[in-house]
């Protein structure tokens, strides 16, 4: 698929998206990049590291995170975006579930937009997407996490998310699908999800797995955020074994070596 002015062979290898948060409150790296020279310090690094995409959020999705005001929102991402894009050739993913936010991303260069409510919350995302002919990432997300039938509940879910794209006039080769881990589940049920990533290729659009650091690990291994990098690199392993075409990662350098030795055992191109 393409985004922005990249091809992504996503048949065949698993690519990095890196994440740039700009927000005071990011349950990982809160307020480490939110000057605009260290964010641009760390762009610089990540794409040193081979980053294939930048992932930019300027409000934090954490559990219990304070919602801001859209303005400041776009006041954060913006001035990043247009630095990015001024100096580098690389496609630039915005993260938001606000329209007004992508829209202003979109007019300054960004090319994919990644909406962790798959286009649901805001009635005028879709719209907006295709306005400007971005590629979006459809996150899979609830209010609760409460299911009749966990994995084919969450595959309607993400059916009624591509229904409300296409009915935009988004085009297939334009969708990504994220099966939301840390989202609307239960650690049990985060698990799950990884226990049969490949279901979701049954939807049959390219994938995205975000687990970079989340709760899930730490649960598991009883580890602080600052210590689930080694988990972190199982499940982006785990990901390349099930075909998934990108991995949204803080640490690029140390989840490209996984994708580079994980790919030379299966052997792929």
């Amino acid at each position: 698929m393409r985004i922005g002015n990249r091809e992504f062979d996503i048949k065949n290898h698993t690519y990095v998206m890196g994440i740039l948060n700009v927000t005071p409150d990011s349950f990982s790296d809160g307020g480490k990049w939110r000057a605009e020279d260290a964010a641009m310090l760390h762009v610089q690094e990540m794409i040193g590291d081979g980053v294939d995409i930048l992932d930019i959020g300027g409000e934090s999705t954490r559990p219990g995170h304070v919602k801001i005001s859209v303005q400041e929102e776009i006041e954060r991402v913006v001035p990043i975006i247009e630095k990015v894009k001024k100096n580098y050739d690389i496609p630039v993913s915005i993260d938001t579930y606000k329209s007004k936010v992508a829209e202003a991303a979109l007019q300054s260069g960004a090319d994919l937009v990644n909406d962790i409510w798959g286009c649901l919350y805001d009635d005028k995302m879709a719209g907006t997407i295709k306005k400007y002919d971005a590629a979006c990432c459809l996150m899979h997300n609830r209010d609760q996490s409460i299911y009749e039938d966990f994995l084919n509940d969450m595959c309607r879910d993400l059916e009624k998310c591509i229904r409300t794209v296409k009915a935009a006039g988004i085009e297939d080769d334009k969708i990504i699908l994220d099966p939301g881990i840390g989202f609307g589940k239960t650690f049990e049920q985060n698990l799950d999800v990884m226990k049969h990533l490949d279901i979701f290729h049954k939807l049959g659009y390219p994938l995205l797995l975000g687990t970079s650091r989340k709760s899930m690990i730490g649960n598991a291994l009883n580890l602080p955020v600052t210590e689930r990098e080694e988990g972190t690199l199982v499940t982006t392993v785990m990901a390349v074994e099930q075909g998934y075409g990108f991995v949204r990662v803080h640490d690029v350098k140390k989840n490209k070596r996984a994708i580079q030795m994980a790919e030379a055992i299966l052997e792929r191109p």
